[in-house]
């Protein structure tokens, strides 16, 4: 049963956890609701790491998020790398998993980063394969796919990103993880409106978006990049505004993976996100 199917509980607000902030993140942990963790840093198979997590998912709400699955990838998923998420996510017990509408191998190859898929009937039939894999290994817990950004796109695409993963939500179930962060990069990159890029997603039902992601990038060079390196935009913050009153949004993570700033400060981008959610009626 896929995550837009059935009821999730509203986490609240939190942040990517990373190691640099363990103390801090459990002398605030009252102020967390969510920490998202990368799946990739969970699967070295040690006992300091196996401590580390069952730490975590003793104190906090978790969400395990792939980097590599290559859900997109059309000659299916790597079976060693999928038996150690899915390991994680057993540790973890979360109430959803999360990965990326990408592929990061082809040909055998690991190309070493999140690649878009065309969007295509192809393309989704790819997916919802590689998808239906993935969840008869981890099992019945929900999972949410997060749209990517990209510095190309394909020629001649069969129907706008919008449509594209709302066909994959009625085929497959899943829900989604709207990073808009993601979506403002890749609307101003391609000269495009943000808030109409987030219009586009108006025909999926309320429940289908049930995270969001929202980070900070700068411009560079004539392109915006996404870098998780700054302090979130406020159009970006309007955008996520925007989505909590139209989606019934469960959790909101903060992204930050350079340049890591004082605790408090991310704290305060947690507790503006948190904020969000509130005046949406999403949770107190």
């Amino acid at each position: 049963m896929g995550a837009a199917a059935v009821s999730l509980p509203a986490l609240g607000a939190g942040y990517s956890f990373r190691r640099a902030y363990r103390p801090e993140t459990f002398v605030h942990r009252a102020r967390i609701g969510v920490l998202e963790i990368v799946a990739d840093h969970f699967m070295q198979a040690s006992a300091a790491v196996d401590a580390e997590l069952a730490l975590l998912a003793e104190h906090f709400a978790l969400v395990p998020h792939g980097l590599d699955l290559s859900l997109g990838s059309a000659e299916g998923l790597d079976d060693a790398y999928l038996e150690r998420f899915a390991a994680v996510v057993a540790r973890a017990r979360p109430a959803w998993w999360s990965e990326h509408v990408a592929f990061t191998r082809a040909g055998g190859i690991s190309i070493g980063h999140l690649a878009p898929v065309p969007w295509t009937r192809e393309a989704l039939d790819v997916l919802e394969r590689n998808l239906a894999r993935a969840r008869r290994r981890i099992g019945d817990v929900p999972v949410v796919l997060e749209n990517i950004a990209s510095p190309v796109r394909f020629c001649s695409p069969e129907m706008s990103e919008a449509a594209f993963l709302a066909e994959l939500v009625a085929r497959t179930g899943c829900g989604l993880l709207l990073d808009v962060e993601n979506l403002y990069a890749n609307a101003v990159n391609f000269g495009e409106d943000p808030r109409a890029a987030l219009d586009a997603f108006g025909a999926l039902p309320r429940d289908a978006v049930v995270q969001l992601h929202v980070a900070g990038g700068a411009w560079s060079g004539g392109t915006y990049v996404d870098s998780h390196a700054r302090r979130v935009r406020d159009e970006v913050w309007a955008l996520a505004a925007a989505a909590c009153e139209r989606f019934d949004v469960r959790a909101i993570v903060v992204e930050r993976d350079e340049n890591l700033p004082a605790f408090a400060e991310l704290l305060e981008e947690v507790e503006r996100a948190h904020a969000l959610g509130a005046a949406a009626a999403l949770w107190p």
